[in-house]
Formats: C-alpha cells, sequence, structure tokens
C-alpha cells in the first residue's frame, strides 16, 4: 500500500518511508538533518565553552537555534511532497509552535531566566514527541527514538527540576544541543541511504 498522499488512511500517516520518497526529497531531508546538527553542536559548545555568558546572550542562543530549528521542520513539511499529509502537517505546525518560541526568546533575551527555562523546556519536550511519533522506515528509526527520548527528559528535567541558576540551565542546555546535534547527523548519513542507492 502506497504512503503517498491521498491513498485514504495512510493520508494521516506519520512514519516517513524513504521509499515513497524521490531522490531530490530524501536529500533535502538529509540536508536538513545535517543543518540542524551542525548548529546544535555549535550552539551547544559554544554554551558549555562561553561560562560567563549572561542571561540575554544565553536567551539569544537558544532563540537562534529554535528560529533556525522551526524554519528546517517547517522546509521538510512543505518539502516532502511524498510523505504522508499527517508527517507533513506535524512537521508545519511543529515548526511554526517552534519558532514562535524562538522569536519570544530573542524579542525577550532579558526576560527571566523562569521563563527561558520555561521556552527551553516546552520546546524540548515538543520536538521530542514529534521524534518519537514522526517515525521513519528505514535504519534512521533508532537514533530518532533517542533523539526524542532524550529531548522529553531533557525537557521536563528543565521544567520541573529547580533551575535556579544560569549555569545549571547552560550545563543541561549544552549537553541537550550537542547530543541532539550527533544524533541528528547520524539520521543525516542514515535517512533514505538504501532507498537512494
Amino acid at each position: 500500500m502506497s504512503n503517498s498522499p491521498g491513498t485514504g488512511s495512510t493520508v494521516f500517516a506519520l512514519s516517513l518511508d524513504p521509499g515513497h520518497l524521490t531522490e531530490r526529497e530524501i536529500t533535502g531531508i538529509r540536508v536538513a538533518f545535517a543543518v540542524s546538527a551542525v548548529v546544535a553542536i555549535a550552539i551547544g559548545t559554544v554554551l558549555l565553552v562561553w561560562t560567563e555568558a549572561t542571561l540575554s546572550v544565553i536567551a539569544v542562543l537558544f532563540g537562534l537555534y529554535f528560529v533556525i530549528s522551526g524554519v528546517v521542520r517547517i522546509a521538510r513539511g512543505v518539502a516532502s511532497t511524498g510523505a504522508a499529509t499527517g508527517g507533513r502537517v506535524l512537521n508545519i505546525v511543529l515548526g511554526v509552535l517552534v519558532l514562535i518560541l524562538g522569536i519570544l526568546a530573542l524579542r525577550n533575551p532579558e526576560g527571566s531566566l523562569a521563563v527561558l527555562g520555561l521556552l527551553v523546556g516546552i520546546v524540548w519536550i515538543v520536538e521530542g514527541v514529534a521524534a518519537l511519533v514522526e517515525f521513519t522506515t528505514d535504519s534512521s528509526r533508532w537514533p530518532g527514538i533517542l533523539l526524542g527520548v532524550v529531548g522529553i527528559v531533557a525537557g521536563v528535567i528543565v521544567l520541573f527540576a529547580p533551575v535556579e541558576t544560569i549555569g545549571v540551565l547552560v550545563t543541561i542546555g549544552g549537553i541537550m544541543l550537542i547530543i541532539s546535534g550527533l544524533v541528528q547527523l547520524v539520521r543525516a548519513f542514515t535517512f533514505g541511504r538504501r532507498a537512494a542507492a
């Protein structure tokens, strides 16, 4: 049964089968994973290395990551015309949500640590849940599940643990971004490898 749009119940499927995508779409998704990975690793490294960063700088760094991540998700949803409608809509809706939260972080970088922690926690939980429900049917599925679990755990820690100092948020944030980036890098290399061969 085809997973292309317009095929009854599979229209709302959330799986992403590279077998139903064109080579160009597979390449686009791999590039999207790679871009998100590089940005996450770079910002995560900056957060861990720049120990004297102020709350405003940290808010801007997280905001930039969320804006880029949101735009990449929207682009994936729009460009993956061979994917099921449900997966495309999920990417677009979540991309818009992450983009809005990123803009909020950028517009109010002098806000409180609690507000920044709330934004970061919400985005990670949303992205974690998305990674779990929007699964791929190839070898990049397990890195996606790992990314989802790590995102949810980090989001819950930031939301419910007492993040009372910048250092705690920076450490958790930096580590999470680097792990997220590494997992997305693995997905960039494994997604659709058999389908593109």
